[in-house]
């Protein structure tokens, strides 16, 4: 395809609109960058709304106060592990219906966010390209897109994935999944789409810094710019054309999470609800999961920072924390509830960081900050759940949804050796319910595509009666 020229950036246009907000210290290198620099930087400029960014800055790290918001709070109304066993609001086996013909329908997608460096786990590349598999060596995004695979066998109907990658990781993701031809899906059911940045600034001046000479610092907007992002990027669009109408949602770093849980979908469909999450009963006030609870109404999800010891801490009548419900990142959406959150003001507030930004300074020399120096952009997307009509809590067990990867290993919990476990300990569970002896100390892991629960597992007529080495069930 011919390309046409591109235009050279005006210097004076984007100085006047610069020194309007007083931000003209972002040309200060101009003179000596070539075409290339030049069309960069103006691209990087041009696409900032300074407007917003004043606003923010003037704004600080001001924010609710969530201490006084947390003592006038109340526990979520939610389905509970003992209601779901027993038979409360809904029944199991109505939301397993109800949950089983939408996917038979293809009215369910799965959103993957999938934007982050493994930067902590000491892995230079994008933290879902990660091998966490125990056996297999199997890859975080293979593991999600095996089950989307698996789902859509299962229920007669393709899953499509919408993976959200960064700026940092969009085309090293694409090129692997490319690689790998998606892990048997079709290039129609993997939809990459890149979220938004937001540049930082100078905590001191509220100037925007740069990275470089020819661009300024940008880093990811935060899970919460997924909503925008899925409308710039089309993926709003392919789905009003396929009809999908609601979206599991989870982060790349939890292998756990069950996607096309039918049960789970089911009670999102009985309850009406906009918005679906999945909670897991935090074991001690000091757990590190923000909770969700009921303010003046509405349900929220309070950071554990934010949440105060003497909240934390509250018992009920029986010993439990009353304030139990922890979250996982887990969601269903309602794609309507979607749509409808593009066009509802400060539905997605920016969050306000205070963090070390390394830029160069004004003499063009590196700085690597020691203290924060720095205010930093995000949103997050546990902000929408006050706004979503008919929102619903659902407890699963931990130990069969909740093992994210965030920590290299030395850490207590959440590194690859905290994963595994939890990966072979289901997926001994799931054998050994069926029947098959798994011997101590023997790993065992079990391919999404060779079976998605224990219900297929115990459906396989080819499942071993002892196991003593280890296994890695998958398609022959």
């Amino acid at each position: 395809m011919k390309r046409l020229p591109t235009s050279s950036p005006n210097r004076e246009q984007l100085a006047a609109r610069l020194k309007s907000h007083g931000q003209e210290h972002l040309l200060r290198f101009w003179d000596e960058l070539d075409p290339a620099g030049r069309q960069q930087l103006a691209r990087q400029i041009e696409a900032v709304n300074l407007e917003q960014i004043a606003a923010l800055y003037e704004q600080g790290a001001a924010a609710h106060d969530w201490a006084a918001l947390a003592r006038r709070a109340e526990p979520p109304q939610a389905i509970r592990l003992a209601d779901r066993q027993a038979g409360g609001r809904f029944s199991s086996h109505e939301a397993r219906q109800r949950g089983t013909a939408a996917l038979a329908a293809g009215k369910i997608g799965v959103l993957v966010v999938a934007g982050g460096q493994g930067s902590r786990l000491g892995f230079d590349h994008p933290k879902g390209m990660y091998a966490i598999g125990p056996v297999s060596g199997a890859t975080l995004l293979q593991i999600h897109l095996e089950k989307a695979q698996a789902a859509g066998r299962r229920y007669g109907a393709p899953v499509p994935v919408y993976v959200m990658t960064s700026p940092v990781t969009h085309d090293e993701q694409a090129t692997f999944l490319d690689e790998h031809d998606r892990f048997g899906l079709s290039a129609d059911d993997v939809i990459l789409f890149c979220q938004g940045t937001m540049p930082a600034v100078d905590a001191a001046t509220g100037k925007l810094l740069l990275a470089e000479k020819d661009s300024l610092f940008l880093s990811p907007d935060g899970h919460g710019g997924v909503v925008a992002a899925l409308a710039a990027g089309g993926a709003l669009e392919d789905m009003r054309r396929r009809g999908i109408e609601h979206l599991f949602y989870l982060q790349v770093d939890n292998p756990l999470v069950p996607i096309g849980d039918a049960e789970f979908l089911g009670y999102h469909l009985l309850a009406r609800s906009d918005l679906t999450s999945m909670a897991v009963a935090k074991q001690t006030p000091q757990d590190r999961l923000g909770v969700f609870a009921i303010i003046d109404g509405r349900l929220h999800v309070i950071e554990y920072s934010d949440l105060p010891d003497d909240v934390a801490e509250k018992r009920d009548d029986v010993g439990s924390l009353r304030f139990w419900a922890g979250s996982i990142a887990v969601h269903l959406f309602s794609v309507a509830f979607l749509e409808r959150s593009l066009a509802l003001k400060d539905a997605l507030p920016f969050h306000i960081a205070h963090k070390k930004v390394p830029h160069i300074d004004d003499a063009g020399q590196h700085v690597e900050p020691d203290e924060p120096n720095a205010l930093k952009f995000e949103r997050f997307i546990f902000d929408l759940v006050p706004h979503a009509k008919n929102p619903l809590v659902v407890e699963y067990p931990e130990e069969d949804v909740f093992a994210p990867l965030k920590n290299a290993p030395g850490e207590s919990r959440d590194t690859p050796e905290y994963v595994q476990r939890f990966m072979v300990a289901r997926h001994r569970r799931w054998l050994e319910a069926a029947g098959t002896r798994v011997e101590d100390g023997v790993a065992v892991e079990i391919s999404p595509l060779w079976a998605l629960d224990a219900e297929t597992v115990a459906a396989r007529a080819d499942r071993p009666k002892l196991i003593s080495e280890p296994s890695y069930f998958t398609e022959k």
